[in-house]
């Protein structure tokens, strides 16, 4: 029988990512995502649920996420579902809790209006008047142009 262990998620982080890192050097990064769901009821009411999940990111991928992300940020995120359970310290018996492992990421959203993290004020508006001097991009020259006639076309 075939098994399937994948998610991808759309939120927001919940909390900045903590860093750690393993004995054998490899960076991990913990944060939490919230993620949202929009449906209407069946009076037409609007309604929102969000679910909060914890992540975990390793090596590379755990470092950029650390130096990058920040609480309310956007992040896609696909990895697959981490099922733990261990006995409860003050003896309330077993607890368990679903988590994602990443296994890819994607910064969603702009960069603060452009900025880079430690950027200025003065440094973006640099980069804007710096846009506004490149040359605009040109159609390839076949875009325009019909490549074949419609008799050419055998269907």
């Amino acid at each position: 029988m075939a098994n399937l262990n994948k998610v991808m998620l759309i939120g927001n982080l919940t909390r900045d990512p903590q860093m750690k890192t393993l004995p054998s050097n490899t960076a991990i990064a913990d944060f939490g995502l919230a993620v949202s769901r929009r449906f209407k009821t069946a009076g037409g009411e609007d309604r929102e649920e969000t679910c909060f999940l914890d992540c975990t990111a390793f090596g590379k991928q755990a470092e950029v996420i650390g130096q990058y992300c920040q609480k309310g940020k956007p992040l896609f995120v696909e990895g697959r579902l981490k099922f733990d359970s261990w006995d409860d310290k003050q003896g309330f018996g077993r607890r368990c809790k679903v988590s994602v492992v990443v296994e890819n990421f994607q910064f969603l959203g702009g960069r603060d209006n452009g900025a880079l993290p430690g950027a200025t004020a003065h440094d973006s508006e640099k980069k804007n008047e710096n846009r506004e001097q490149r040359p605009t991009r040109r159609k390839p020259p076949f875009a325009e142009e019909t490549m074949f006639q419609e008799a050419d076309i055998p269907f």
